[in-house]
């Protein structure tokens, strides 16, 4: 089981997942204390591919006050994610030929280690993502009027 640290909700909301492949960063030790902490935010992440590596931009990591002075740290600096060069292959094609973009799902640890869920994912169209919300806001709706009927169930 793996201990969820931060996940990027509105990529659920944004996108179609379609593929969804773990992968392991590249951290400095600064980075890794602050996840532990909990400064960690990836709402505004994305996937890039340069040179047939992945590289995860926009993932805020927010440096402890107690960071040693000789370190430099940097909030948004790019991450490398480490998968194996056949999955890459695999996800580099589909990017490039179907025009599917990658997107970070949610970090979390596995094994003590910190790892990255990342999305093969398509945008969503705005008549979509309406869709989205009509189904969540009749889910909430739906299990108020649950919990309505169980609690002032009938009397005996």
């Amino acid at each position: 089981m793996s201990a969820l640290i931060a996940e990027n909700r509105r990529a659920r909301f944004e996108y179609h997942i379609e593929e969804q492949y773990e992968a392991g960063m590249v951290l400095e030790g600064w980075e890794v204390k602050a996840i532990r902490a909990g400064q960690v935010q990836l709402t505004d992440g994305y996937v890039v591919i340069r040179n047939g590596e992945l590289y995860l931009i926009g993932c805020r990591i927010n440096a402890l006050r107690s960071a040693s002075t000789h370190v430099h740290p940097e909030a948004d600096r790019t991450k490398k994610l480490l998968m194996s060069k056949d999955e890459i292959r695999r996800l580099i094609g589909k990017v490039e030929q179907r025009g599917f973009t990658l997107v970070p799902l949610n970090l979390h640890y596995k094994a003590g280690r910190v790892k990255a869920e990342i999305a093969l994912a398509k945008g969503k169209a705005q008549h979509d993502k309406r869709e989205t919300e009509k189904k969540r806001d009749w889910d909430r709706e739906k299990g108020r009027l649950m919990r309505h009927k169980v609690s002032s169930g009938p009397k005996d």
